[in-house]
């Protein structure tokens, strides 16, 4: 009943949104992944900022992956209005950033040309962690929203090749499809970040991407923040509360050979983060 109550209040919402699409904001910036690597918990550090308005509707829009087709005033409706944004600028005397999070458009082939094309300007926030610690996190969580079928975390890595077999061509070529197997089990290659990094800077240069460690954001949430804040050009306004969200418990453990085996695979992918994250990834000190 809840879930069907929040569904009628977000139609309710959204619609309204429409009728006043002309009046409100695109964001400034995008948390736009990595899954599993903390985006909810610094989605909701900054906003809590006075000056990061947060979409009306969800955290994650997910335009530029899977909806797509829906069209720029469907996507402008999810963002607050820009009297809003008017009022905090009296008030603070520096332009209030509106922003969303959706972890699928760091991995989706064809979300960041759409971005560039949509957001000229907009800068991107990717935050990353151990990938084996994310491969199996990420494993529990497609479980346990009932989008992944296959319950042992070594079979559905051994079906990965084949489940993603052509999957980015077909997306490529058929712009508004939706691959379920893209999206809910990529557990091995959405944890190869410089790669999907690799993909981004040349259409957004080094200057608008800023990619967090997240083994550092939960160890050291304030420094990492501050720095978030310089790169968005925004001043520290209050202390925020900072909050691990999204964290699922396991019942077993992670086989040992199974973590041999995938630390192996991602050790070149990891050395290959260190100029973006100015030195060795928290992970593998």
């Amino acid at each position: 009943m809840n879930r069907t109550v929040k569904r009628s209040a977000h139609a309710v919402s959204h619609t309204a949104g429409r009728l006043t699409v002309s009046g409100r904001l695109l964001p400034s910036f995008l948390i736009v992944g990595a899954q599993r690597c903390g985006t909810t918990s610094l989605y909701r550090a900054l906003a809590q900022h006075p000056l990061v308005l947060k979409p009306v509707l969800r955290k994650g829009v997910h335009y530029f992956d899977t909806a797509y087709g829906k069209g720029p005033s469907w996507y402008r409706a999810h963002f607050p209005l820009k009297a809003t944004a008017h009022r905090l600028e009296r008030r603070y005397g520096l332009r209030p950033l509106a922003f969303e999070s959706s972890p699928y458009y760091l991995f989706h082939p064809l979300a960041a040309s759409r971005i560039v094309c949509d957001l000229p300007g907009a800068k991107l926030i990717v935050l990353v962690r151990d990938p084996v610690e994310r491969a199996y996190s990420a494993h529990a969580h497609e479980v346990a929203r009932g989008f992944e079928t296959e319950p042992s975390f070594h079979r559905a890595l051994e079906l990965e090749p084949h489940r993603l077999a052509g999957e980015v061509e077909r997306l490529c070529e058929e712009p508004h499809a939706v691959s379920h197997a893209h999206r809910h089990h990529a557990y091995v290659r959405r944890g190869q970040y410089a790669e999907q990094l690799a993909r981004l800077e040349p259409m957004f240069g080094r200057g608008r991407m800023h990619v967090v460690d997240s083994g550092r954001f939960f160890t050291s949430p304030e420094s990492v923040y501050d720095e978030v804040l310089e790169f968005l050009g925004l001043p520290r306004l209050g202390d925020p509360v900072f909050d691990r969200h999204n964290a699922r418990p396991r019942a077993v453990g992670m086989p040992e050979a199974v973590r041999h085996a995938l630390s192996e695979h991602f050790a070149s992918w990891d050395d290959k983060l260190e100029p973006w994250l100015g030195g060795m990834p928290s992970w593998r000190r």
